[in-house]
């Protein structure tokens, strides 16, 4: 709905620190800033802060085209390229930018403790897909069907995936050090570079989400990624 620019009434500001989108632990949160909070406004972002090893999980978005900018830290972004079917991934650090075209799939991962990033939107809202929902939703049967896997190794496999993961690992994940095709030390350098980087080891052993309250509880629906 447009909002009445010359209404004696309109407002231009609001605070994106207000909701919190999803809450893992105290170092790792996302807030918001989205049509809801402000009607005026014609983009949405989140603040997203991570410490090292955790990352925002594979997803697209069907609505919109998103920009990364790094405020602190250094993270690496990875986005598929459908009409190249190129990976194309890069190392950023404060101040530079990474740009993720509607509908591509991509993910971002935190190389630093501290890490705090804004995804910014095209569009007041964004739909989000999640690459864990589309793997614990497709049934096993389909999978061997379409993709000549073992259905029973697939499904074994997945198991571990019970609900949406928006940061991950998933808090339980007590082998973070030894996901495999993760090396120690190991970084991305540039769109051809293949290796994660290396996890902190013992990263993140407690067993559920912990640390001080945020301003308001964390909420979160399947497929939906703002307030």
């Amino acid at each position: 709905m447009a909002v009445d620019l010359t209404s004696p009434s309109l407002n231009l500001s609001a605070d994106s620190n207000e909701v919190v989108t999803y809450r893992r632990d105290s170092r790792n949160y996302i807030t918001q800033l989205f049509s809801p909070q402000l009607p005026a406004a014609e983009t949405g972002f989140f603040n997203i802060r991570m410490s090292r090893g955790v990352m925002i999980t594979p997803h697209w978005h069907t609505n919109s085209s998103e920009m990364v900018v790094v405020i602190a830290g250094e993270v690496t972004t990875s986005v598929f390229n459908p009409n190249t079917q190129r990976l194309m991934t890069y190392r950023l650090g404060p101040g530079k930018v990474a740009q993720f075209p509607k509908g591509w799939f991509h993910w971002i991962v935190s190389l630093t403790d501290d890490t705090f990033i804004m995804a910014i939107f095209d569009r007041p809202n964004s739909d989000i897909v999640y690459a864990a929902d589309f793997l614990r939703f497709t049934p096993k049967e389909i999978m061997g069907l379409a993709y000549g896997v073992n259905p029973e190794e697939f499904a074994q496999a997945v198991a571990p995936i019970r609900q949406s993961v928006v940061l991950g690992p998933p808090v339980e994940s007590r082998n973070r050090e030894n996901v495999p095709g993760v090396s120690q030390g190991s970084f991305y350098e540039g769109d051809d570079a293949r290796s994660y980087p290396g996890l902190q080891p013992g990263y993140g052993q407690e067993q559920r989400p912990s640390g001080p309250e945020m301003p308001h509880p964390w909420r979160m629906e399947p497929n939906r990624f703002w307030w």
